[in-house]
């Protein structure tokens, strides 16, 4: 026993600095974007910025907060994150439920489970569902970048586990003899219930959306219409600096190296601020929706 506790002990140490040095290894990125951001221009492009701005300005947010282009582009982020999420959220959790039932409840029920693990391993392709989002009008709308990823299968069954291991059956037979509908029985017994699951859905969700830029490039011919990460994408890989709106010589006192680090870092903060709110259901959401059905 105390050979045990000795054992758990030095792992314990071991454990926790290796989940330590992880930790700081992810944030030095992070942290180092936003001392180039606000550095100035020079030590910015001659790479002497580490983790602590080198005369500090802040020139380069200034001039992202002010980009109107930018700040469209923060906007329709949010927008379609927001929209995307809510969209997903209600179909995903309306499948979960219908396919948590028993066989004998739900005619079928392992059918509609195989087609959608099937989808889910095996999609159409590219090609396939551009023509479909054509032929349905999409093209240049919100609704390309949020529909044909509503159903996102993993979230689905993440979902329908929970349903089925997490929520006592006897509180649906209770209700299910009171009266009580399906729908009745979804919004007062199963959401209530499953607030850890929805949180951790919701979470990956929402950062799949705020992350996504390919969507918007090939579905939207509007550049107006481009979310963040779109945005982003034609700056930082394409180099198209068209639409940043900067003078020349402005640029040169600016550095494109700490505009972009501030962009970057703005692009990152919603999610940031956003996870601290979720991670109390977070671990708890994980374990209790991945036991196996």
């Amino acid at each position: 026993m105390h050979h045990r506790s000795r054992s758990y002990k030095i792992f314990t140490v071991f454990n926790t600095i290796f989940l330590l040095l992880l930790g700081i290894l992810c944030i030095l990125p992070l942290v180092h974007i936003l001392a180039v951001s606000f550095s100035a221009s020079a030590p910015a492009n001659a790479n002497l910025v580490r983790f602590l701005p080198v005369d500090f300005t802040v020139a380069a947010w200034g001039q992202t907060l002010g980009n109107e282009n930018f700040l469209r582009a923060l906007w329709n982020g949010v927008f379609r994150t927001i929209l995307g999420t809510v969209v997903s959220l209600t179909v995903v959790t309306l499948a979960a439920y219908a396919l948590s039932k028993e066989d004998h409840e739900f005619k079928g029920r392992k059918l509609y489970v195989y087609a959608l693990v099937f989808i889910m391993l095996f999609n159409g392709g590219l090609i396939p569902t551009y023509i479909l989002v054509q032929n349905l009008g999409l093209i240049n709308t919100v609704w390309a970048l949020v529909l044909p990823g509503a159903v996102n299968v993993f979230n689905m069954i993440l979902l329908l586990n929970f349903f089925r291991t997490g929520v006592p059956k006897s509180l649906e037979e209770a209700a299910l003899i009171d009266g009580a509908g399906h729908f009745r029985i979804l919004f007062k017994i199963y959401l209530p219930i499953s607030l850890p699951a929805l949180a951790t859905v919701g979470l990956f969700t929402m950062v799949g959306q705020w992350n996504s830029w390919f969507d918007g490039l090939i579905y939207l011919t509007d550049s107006a219409k481009y979310p963040l990460s779109t945005f982003l994408q034609t700056i930082i890989v394409q180099n198209d600096f068209s639409q940043i709106n900067v003078n020349p010589d402005e640029m040169r006192a600016l550095s494109e190296r700490t505009v972009r680090s501030a962009q970057i870092f703005i692009g990152a903060l919603p999610i940031i601020l956003v996870y601290p709110f979720l991670q109390k259901y977070f671990v708890k959401g994980i374990v209790l929706g991945s036991v196996k059905e």
